[in-house]
């Protein structure tokens, strides 16, 4: 099945923000991620980093596994994934392994973003089929949530 071209990205944005809300409530970094198949939600996560001790435990990472065991397949090449920050590079690899159709993200990375700022890993043809990839959808409030969480953490310390 092909990935339609008519994208409701912001609604799906907005689900990929909730997340990132409970991050920020569990005082994790507030990066939340949802993947989407035929209009539905298959999978869900947030930054549970210090909740789980795993340094793994990243939005896209959770999300792209519960999206695996919804489907009963690791393939998920017909999925979009929404997520608030630009991924990292170990979650570009397991992107890019987990061959999902492709990838919306909320704002840049330029210290750390492997979809475009730093490095394209989703569009690298030397590590397969190149995935499309879209930043900048509801930036100011990825961006703002992010920022809050900061500084709040500046002034705790």
């Amino acid at each position: 099945m092909e990935i339609p071209i008519v994208f409701d990205h912001a609604r799906w944005m907005r689900e990929a923000f909730c997340q990132a809300e409970k991050a920020f409530e569990s005082n994790e970094i507030p990066v939340g991620a949802v993947i989407v198949r035929d209009g539905q939600i298959i999978g869900r996560g947030y930054n549970q980093r210090e909740q789980l001790l795993d340094p793994t435990a990243h939005a896209e990472m959770i999300a792209i596994t519960a999206a695996a065991n919804t489907l009963g397949d690791w393939r998920l090449n017909e999925c979009t994934l929404y997520v608030t920050k630009e991924p990292c590079s170990m979650c570009s690899g397991a992107i890019v392994n987990a061959r999902i159709g492709m990838v919306i993200f909320g704002c840049y990375d330029d210290e750390k973003g492997c979809c475009g700022s730093l490095y394209n890993m989703c569009t690298d043809s030397r590590l397969g089929k190149p995935i499309p990839v879209k930043g900048g959808i509801m930036e100011d409030q990825c961006l703002s949530i992010l920022q809050e969480f900061f500084q709040k953490k500046r002034r705790i310390i």
